[in-house]
């Protein structure tokens, strides 16, 4: 079978029954592949068909499809995966991305993939090797942080750390923290939406796959590898140098732009911006190279503090989202401070940016008397109190007292507390935040984040320049008509490198035909770029489906008071979002064909995306 399938399939997934304990292969034939290719799109195809409503996020018959793709762990792919659940932070559809080793380990055990569904009485772990899968007992391992349980299941198992890829969740997981990440190869981190939750209710501690000998097909090896040779050069030569100095390169970029998020949204400028430039910080570091799998980049790297309070101190080095979060976010101006808080979230199982926001929240309400030590557990939560925010971690991590509250996400804290309090936090009524960016600048943006279907951003654009996505050059942000359309015409493009999939950071400045290119060099389809857009939005509307049946509404596809607020200073200085909002919402509905009023997708537009077997569940 393997030998008729398209290059860079292993040609079967592993379906994991935690209740039973059962374990069964599960196969696509080449037109399935082709119309979902892998990761976010072959799993939002199984969560819309095996995950019902009335199904909740930690209800046993939820899934979990952890997923590579055809282009995963070959030369220009790394170890990317994806995970696509039902998720606890929205209450719908979850898509997320790491990289690291798992996205080729797995393949290189035997699988493309893996379903679970069930829930498991005791924890356990999952250990794919030699084409094979075992359920191995966890207890030992419960209440150890991501480090502390691939160190001991290194051990167990007799491995080397660069013989296994092992994906856990940390003591967050385990007492379903709504941002609960899964984390691994020290450091890469499935953060978004709360993924390790959804482990933690079926009590599966870690996902672990050897570095096995099975090899992966590749339809034009020789035109591959000079795709990944020209897009490591165009990558290089693109403003961020992403390959040269990491996404560490972004942060003053965003702060000159007033993009860089301050003091809780109340500033748009940090003096301190540059200590945290690695141009600056990785003189003050002991750096040891560890890259993801086949990545060219001087991007990942465990480091080590040389100075400061926390001095000896050894981590990975945070990526841009942990030093606005731990950094600018919160007032914290200390190069180790960063690290520590950047890497004690990674240990415990936290999403970075959900606990960055809820810090800033914190001391914005606490600054201003609408908290006190009283109410939080005694901690004085001033600004850049590095202790106070890891003692507030460690509450947050074990749903201990006041952390028990903030456990449940920043939207859900802030309104069960609400008044003056809950207008200061910046969140989306679904119940999601934004990465670590000031959207106030990039309306676009916002918009994508409070109408996302997957608990983060969809279309990820940042700062474009409308001529290059097909607009008119005059097209402007700062309107709800201009918003809409920059980022309906941007969209699709996310969800095909994560369905192939391939890491972001490596396409940074690369032209978009070459991801198509690429993923038809491993196959040996003949995919377009328009093709490529349309597995996309086949995805995205897929997503939405799923969300329209479990309940979501327009109502909560809006930012909150602070997160839509107007800026002080900066390029958009005086302009808040809010009141045009709305307008702009519906006119999103309109160019992506939704129902202006609800939002859902239109007959018409699910038939055009070969979703007509989708119409019956919408349009009854």
């Amino acid at each position: 079978m393997a030998n008729a399938l398209p290059g860079g399939y292993m040609g079967k997934m592993l379906r994991v029954d935690l209740t039973t304990g059962k374990m069964s292969d599960v196969s696509f034939d080449e037109a399935t592949l082709r119309k979902w290719v892998g990761g976010a799109g072959i799993g939002a195809k199984i969560l819309y068909e095996e995950v019902p409503p009335g199904v909740e996020w930690s209800d046993p018959e939820n899934r979990l499809i952890v997923a590579s793709g055809p282009v995963g762990g070959t030369t220009a792919g790394t170890g990317t995966f994806s995970v696509v659940t039902k998720g606890p932070m929205i209450n719908g559809a979850l898509s997320s991305q790491a990289n690291g080793m798992m996205g080729a380990f797995m393949k290189f055990s035997g699988f493309d993939g893996i379903i679970v569904q069930g829930a498991s009485k005791k924890p356990v772990y999952l250990y794919l090797h030699d084409g094979v899968a075992e359920l191995r007992d966890a207890r030992r391992l419960v209440g150890k942080d991501t480090w502390e349980t691939q160190d001991l299941i290194n051990e167990e198992l007799g491995k080397k750390e660069s013989q296994l890829s092992v994906m856990s969740i940390g003591p967050a997981g385990e007492h379903l923290v709504r941002f609960a990440t899964i984390g691994g190869d020290r450091g890469h981190v499935v953060a978004h939406g709360g993924p390790g939750a959804v482990m933690g209710a079926k009590k599966l501690k870690a996902i672990v796959a050897e570095k096995g000998k099975a090899r992966i097909s590749i339809r034009h090896k020789d035109t591959l590898t000079e795709l990944a040779r020209m897009s490591l050069d165009e990558a290089n030569k693109a403003p961020l140098q992403i390959p040269k100095w990491g996404t560490g390169a972004s942060l003053q970029i965003l702060e000159s732009r007033g993009a860089l998020p301050v003091k809780n949204y109340t500033l748009q400028s940090f003096p301190d911006s540059y200590k945290f430039a690695a141009s600056h910080y990785r003189e003050r570091l002991e750096i040891k190279r560890k890259p993801c799998w086949g990545c060219r980049f001087d991007h990942c790297g465990i480091v080590k503090v040389k100075e400061g309070p926390y001095a000896g101190y050894v981590g990975e080095e945070p990526e841009y989202e942990g030093f606005a979060a731990w950094g600018s976010n919160v007032m914290q101006t200390d190069l180790g401070g960063v690290v520590v808080l950047s890497n004690e979230v990674d240990r415990y199982g936290i999403d970075t940016n959900e606990a960055g926001w809820i810090m800033a929240w914190l001391m914005d309400c606490y600054e201003k008397g609408l908290l006190t030590k009283k109410d939080l557990d005694g901690i004085e939560m001033t600004w850049g109190n590095v202790e106070a925010m890891r003692a507030m971690l460690r509450k947050i991590a074990n749903r201990d007292g006041f952390g028990d509250l903030l456990a449940e996400g920043l939207m859900r804290a802030a309104t069960k507390i609400g008044g003056k309090a809950n207008e200061l936090a910046v969140y989306t009524m679904k119940g999601n935040i934004p990465r670590g960016h000031d959207h106030r600048v990039m309306w676009h943006m916002m918009l994508d984040v409070s109408q996302s279907n997957t608990s983060t951003d969809e279309a990820s654009l940042s700062f474009v320049v409308p001529a290059a996505i097909g607009l008119p050059a005059d097209t402007d942000s700062f309107t709800p008509e201009g918003a809409a359309a920059i980022l309906a015409a941007g969209g699709g493009l996310m969800p095909l490198e994560d369905s192939m999939p391939i890491c972001k950071l490596t396409m940074v400045g690369v032209p978009e035909a070459r991801r198509v290119e690429i993923l038809n060099a491993v196959t040996g389809w003949d995919f377009t770029p328009e093709e490529g857009r349309e597995l996309g939005r086949r995805t995205i509307n897929l997503f939405r489906a799923f969300n329209v049946r479990h309940g979501h509404t327009p109502e909560m596809e809006r930012p909150s008071v602070k997160y839509a607020s107007a800026p002080t200073e900066g390029p958009a200085k005086g302009k808040s979002f809010l009141p045009v909002f709305d307008q702009a919402l519906r006119r999103y509905y309109e160019l992506m064909g939704w129902d202006r009023e609800t939002g859902k997708p239109l007959p018409a537009t699910l038939k055009k995306f070969g979703l007509g077997h989708v119409v019956k569940d919408l349009w009854p």
